[in-house]
């Protein structure tokens, strides 16, 4: 599992030509509100496909339960967190590609009525497709042989992988395309996710700052009673508490890859009390920094 500094991920995808990776991803161990996914954005969409546990990911500030079998859909740009639900082991793929991966029907007449809308933004597919339709079910042997492709990795995979989704996501145009032209069931692009990126990345990044909960606010041109209600549904998390969690992250990964001494850790995630630093720490990873260093 990684622990991104910025919100902004700069997701590696291997190859330019066939922009398409697969991230698989297991959690063990994870107690209900662990971050088993955190906090950020890309330009590729990502589909997410749960194998086994439940969780709860945030996706553009709307909350969604995914349990074993299930499948989200991320649009490009879209913010997305993800939490345990309960004491279990986690795990989920992720298929990540970029628009680009289907250039070869720009052209194409049929794609720029059906496909390019959502490529572009200006129509967004469900997050849970299967909510608002449930004949999504039956193409999840089509999704599922594309993770089979990629992972194997047999001759002309690229090929197979590039179709199937480019079929899956005509056919899902097909399912939701017409009661979005009409005005019905479209799910508008949210505002807030960009207001609140550059605010997320300084968290994530400034780890020393001593950002207040009015600074913060003020950085987004919200009082501070709207933002920390935005904040919370956008992220699943006060603003206190994921702060907090960032810190404890990188405090995390300190003691993991650095030799520095636990009060220098304290102070450059901006704990000037090592006392402090230290029950906040087991508040949040359940152990001490000591434990975590001999591990």
């Amino acid at each position: 599992m990684s622990y991104p500094k910025e919100l902004w991920e700069n997701t590696r995808i291997e190859h330019k030509t066939h922009p398409v990776q697969l991230f698989r991803n297991r959690s063990g161990e994870v107690k209900p509100n662990d971050c088993i996914l955190y906090l950020h954005w890309h330009e590729h969409f990502e589909i997410i496909v749960m194998r086994q546990g439940s969780a709860l990911f945030h996706i553009d500030s709307r909350p969604y339960v995914a349990n074993a079998g299930d499948v989200l859909i991320i649009p490009g740009g879209g913010l997305h967190v993800g939490y345990a639900l309960r004491y279990e082991e986690v795990i989920f793929d992720c298929l990540v590609f970029n628009a680009s991966l289907f250039n070869d029907w720009v052209h194409d007449p049929v794609h720029t009525q059906y496909v390019a809308p959502y490529l572009e933004g200006r129509f967004q597919f469900p997050v849970k497709p299967v909510e608002h339709d449930e004949q999504f079910q039956a193409y999840h042997p089509m999704l599922q042989q594309v993770i089979d492709e990629i992972y194997a990795k047999r001759p002309a995979y690229q090929l197979i992988a590039k179709s199937q989704l480019h079929a899956l996501f005509t056919l899902l145009s097909r399912m939701f395309l017409p009661q979005q032209t009409a005005g019905k069931g479209n799910e508008p692009y949210s505002a807030n996710r960009d207001r609140f990126k550059g605010l997320i990345r300084i968290i994530e990044t400034n780890f020393e700052s001593k950002l207040t909960v009015e600074q913060a606010a003020a950085k987004v041109n919200l009082n501070p009673y709207h933002f920390c209600k935005l904040f919370k549904k956008l992220t699943g998390r006060t603003f206190i508490e994921y702060v907090n969690v960032s810190r404890m992250n990188e405090a995390e990964r300190l003691l993991r890859d650095t030799d520095l001494s636990v009060t220098e850790i304290a102070g450059k995630v901006g704990c000037d009390n090592p006392n402090y630093f230290t029950k906040l720490y087991k508040q949040y990873k359940g152990t001490t920094p000591s434990q975590t260093r001999r591990k």
